[in-house]
């Protein structure tokens, strides 16, 4: 039986050939360059003519300056950074509402702090996903929980996170928060709600299977509003669980 080869082939195989000889040819081409451009210099700058180097280009001294002086601006670049990271991280003013969100698999618990009077009274509840076949007209899938968390808008609040389990995430995006709850630590963050209106989030940290199923409802109502919705709905569940 008689092999055919196209000139198809043929042809590639040429091309190949020639595109390996012309990437084989710059290695030797670098090389070249690199002794002629040490050439010149010896040229340039012989022994006989220059047996005491300038030190405006040459010498100790000018080497430790150029090296010492790029390492100083980085320095007064971060001594700035530093401390605007670290205002990030504190609540610069005095909040007016502390709220304490809890991460679980797979639900969270939130405990309004201000309102604790002792241990058997607190305004503490959970919230869990509502599934899909009781989902009313509006409300979206994976996204609406049975209670939200209801807050004033344009007032500073402090949202203290921590998890009860394995690590979690508090993130509303809309918002533009993300705080990571590391078991054994509190970690908070401060947010001020400029518009009433209803702002969802999730749990942005792999907790496990249901990591999909743990949703953040945030609902921030006028200020006169706040107080007659935290007592009609949020005391009453509380004192059902």
């Amino acid at each position: 039986m008689a092999i055919r080869i196209s000139r198809r082939s043929n042809t590639y195989d040429a091309r190949n050939n020639r595109l390996t000889s012309r990437y084989l040819f710059l290695p030797h081409s670098d090389f070249g360059f690199r002794i002629t451009d040490l050439g010149s210099r010896f040229m340039a700058f012989p022994l006989s003519k220059n047996p005491i180097p300038q030190r405006i280009v040459h010498g100790t001294t000018i080497e430790i300056l150029r090296t010492i002086f790029p390492s100083i601006i980085p320095m007064f670049i971060a001594i700035p950074s530093f401390a605007l990271l670290y205002s990030m991280d504190e609540v610069v003013v005095d909040p007016a509402i502390t709220i304490k969100a809890i991460g679980h698999q797979w639900y969270r618990t939130y405990e309004y702090s201000d309102y604790n009077s002792s241990d058997e009274q607190s305004l503490t509840f959970d919230s869990y996903t509502i599934p899909e076949d009781d989902l009313e007209f509006g409300q979206s899938r994976l996204l609406e929980v049975d209670n939200r968390v209801v807050v004033p808008a344009k007032t500073h609040l402090r949202i203290i996170v921590t998890p009860a389990d394995v690590p979690h995430s508090w993130a509303v995006p809309s918002s533009g928060v993300k705080c990571d709850a590391v078991p054994g630590r509190l970690n908070q963050i401060s947010i001020s709600v400029q518009r009433e209106g209803v702002y969802y989030g999730q749990c942005s940290e792999i907790c496990g299977t249901n990591h999909a199923f743990t949703p953040i409802v945030v609902e921030a109502v006028p200020r006169k509003d706040y107080g007659s919705r935290v007592s009609n709905q949020l005391i009453p569940q509380t004192g059902e669980a």
